[in-house]
């Protein structure tokens, strides 16, 4: 058997046709699809397929929608979409200057920071970017309950051309402090080599990330574990925040 092709995740457009289907729309969307539709101009940071706003528009939403991803492999399946503006690019290569009223990362974006000053850039670009009195809404898996030992789930799924795909979580372990790596595994008949893509983790706990933000000019104003709005305990799954700009 040929050795396996190493790839970045979903940047790879053979991978990026099946995204959606893998994480199909859940409870997570339905939050930050309530308060998309609740502002008038909204930033989705990481926005991937663009699943949250693409729906966003047959609800009625009538503001501004802005999608921001560094993956064109995952804006093209966005760009299905041609009522928001796709900008391809990450925040530190597109600056916002006080533009939107919700600024949104959803699917444990905020995890792919895996340095201080990362984290440090990152959140200091979305407080640039919100306006007086805006939101930025984000999640991070609370790192008490060391989630990514039970990150070894495996699924087939037929892509949009047909080609049938083997996907599996392999591997998952603390590297150092902190971060975690994953390798997930892609194979199909249609491909000569099997793909990997290891991809690393940061887990913060609640009064590190609260840190952060502060340094940031962000407060906590709202705090979930569960997407029911459930308040944050150190006993459920989500670390779910809503910020605003102090």
């Amino acid at each position: 058997m040929p050795e396996p092709e190493y790839s970045d995740d979903y940047t790879d457009p053979r991978l990026a046709i099946f995204y959606d289907q893998l994480n199909p729309w859940g409870p997570d969307r339905d939050f930050y699809l309530d308060l998309v539709m609740a502002a008038d101009s909204v930033l989705d940071v990481g926005c991937g397929t663009g699943s949250v706003l693409r729906k966003a528009r047959p609800a009625g939403h009538t503001g501004r929608l802005v999608g921001l991803d560094p993956a064109a492999a995952m804006l093209n399946q966005a760009k299905a979409s041609t009522d928001v503006d796709w900008i391809h690019g990450d925040l530190g290569s597109v600056p916002f200057d006080q533009e939107f009223e919700l600024v949104i990362m959803t699917g444990h974006v905020f995890q792919v920071f895996l340095t201080d000053n990362e984290i440090a850039a990152a959140l200091t670009a979305v407080r640039a970017a919100l306006a007086d009195g805006g939101r930025f809404a984000f999640e991070t898996l609370n790192p008490r309950l060391r989630p990514w030992e039970r990150w070894t789930n495996q699924a087939e799924v037929v892509a949009a051309d047909g080609t049938v795909v083997s996907t599996a979580n392999t591997n998952p372990r603390l590297v150092e402090r902190g971060i975690v790596e994953v390798v997930g595994r892609f194979s199909s008949p249609n491909w000569e080599r099997e793909v990997l893509c290891p991809s690393r983790f940061r887990f913060v706990e609640v009064e590190e990330l609260d840190a952060f933000l502060s340094e940031a000019g962000l407060a906590v104003v709202e705090r979930y574990g569960l997407w029911d709005r459930r308040p944050f305990t150190e006993q459920l799954p989500e670390i779910i925040t809503i910020a605003t700009g102090v």
